[in-house]
């Protein structure tokens, strides 16, 4: 409850006694003021008797014969209504300067603070309400101030893996250009590290653009009915030649098949492919990568697994944050940007799913859990974003 001070206190009895005084005074003189016009009026004071002579009041048929006493009640009544709605109109009054004393300390950038008393009644809606909004504030300064940091960030990792590259292929050419070699097979030899950190480069600038595309708010998703079981084959077949040449066989089953969902078939694909390329890339010994989709409850679990080195446990938690690696030497070697799992999770929360991994030295999986049917307002913005 909200503490009133001395100050306040004293203010408030003497506006209490001041008001009684006035009221005592008004009383006085409207008493006075009746009884002039009973008395100069002979009609009045005649009607008034008859009137008091026939009121009976009880089973005893009680008459007030003193009218005065009536009079000086009701006035009395009135007195002590006046007087409580000026002190609890009074009240609210200071209640509110405090509220607005409270509201000026957090203003001068104590965001920490919050109005500490509780009240009774509306009051207390306007304390709840401010609390309310400041914490709604620091939250969305704390959100701005992540999203600049991530965009910090992003910038950061993005011009240090676009530089390393860069150098490269600077480097060469200059070698190239200078005439710095010694034979033909040097020239090509240059001009084809040159290539290939041009094509890494390449690779990172899909991959940022996808990234940022799928992060953008109100991303377009042209939602339709697939084949799941269709769109696992496509992915495998993408990618058996590659799984061929590196022993590695590639596989995909769906329960039941055909399965049916409700999804962007081409974000989809791309989900199944960045999985598939990173078992591919990081799956060392791996023998198989094996897609399986299951339908239960209306949700569907596709399973992307392979039995090749396990991820460090400490690494779990990180593997969807864009530009975190495992390894960072074998992502050198590999070519990957640390982006396509950040865009897997982009994607799948796109289609209201999740998408989780777990690793043992046998298999490491990634489970990609999404529904049936998407969400009547998640059809509805795919529609508008389409028209």
């Amino acid at each position: 409850m909200l503490k009133l001070t001395t100050r306040e206190k004293s203010s408030l009895v003497f506006e209490g006694f001041v008001t009684i005084i006035l009221l005592i005074l008004i009383n006085l003189a409207l008493i006075v003021l009746i009884q002039n016009v009973i008395q100069t009026n002979p009609g009045v004071a005649s009607g008034i008797f008859i009137i008091k002579k026939s009121l009976h009041f009880g089973p005893f048929h009680a008459q007030i014969w003193s009218y005065q006493r009536i009079v000086m009640g009701l006035f009395a009544v009135i007195d002590v209504i006046v007087v409580w709605w000026r002190l609890i109109r009074r009240y609210h009054q200071y209640q509110m300067n405090h509220i607005i004393q409270e509201l000026h300390y957090i203003a001068q950038g104590h965001l920490d603070h919050r109005i500490p008393f509780r009240l009774k009644g509306r009051s207390q809606h306007v304390v709840t309400s401010v609390n309310a909004l400041v914490d709604s504030a620091v939250r969305s300064m704390d959100d701005e101030r992540q999203i600049e940091k991530s965009k910090d960030e992003l910038i950061t990792n993005v011009s240090h893996d676009l530089r390393t590259p860069l150098t490269s292929i600077i480097g060469y050419l200059r070698l190239i250009e200078d005439k710095q070699y010694h034979s033909e097979e040097d020239i090509v030899k240059y001009s084809h590290i040159a290539y290939e950190k041009a094509k890494q480069m390449k690779n990172l600038v899909e991959d940022l653009f996808e990234y940022t595309k799928v992060q953008q708010h109100g991303a377009p998703v042209n939602m339709m009915q697939l084949d799941l079981s269709q769109l696992l084959e496509q992915v495998s077949a993408s990618f058996e030649l590659e799984g061929h040449n590196k022993g590695i066989e590639i596989s995909s089953t769906t329960r039941p098949s055909p399965l049916m969902i409700e999804a962007d078939p081409e974000k989809l694909g791309r989900v199944f492919s960045n999985l598939v390329a990173n078992g591919l890339k990081y799956g060392m010994g791996a023998s198989y990568i094996r897609l399986s989709a299951v339908e239960h409850q209306g949700q569907v679990q596709i399973k992307v697994a392979n039995d090749g080195e396990p991820i460090p446990e400490k690494s779990l938690a990180h593997l969807f944050e864009r530009f975190y690696r495992v390894e960072a030497s074998r992502s050198k070697a590999t070519g990957g940007t640390g982006l396509g799992l950040a865009i897997v999770k982009s994607v799948v929360d796109l289609h209201h799913g999740t998408v989780d991994v777990t690793s043992t030295p046998d298999e490491t999986a990634f489970i990609v859990t999404l529904p049936i049917k998407q969400p009547k307002e998640a059809k509805e913005a795919a529609d508008h974003e389409a028209n």
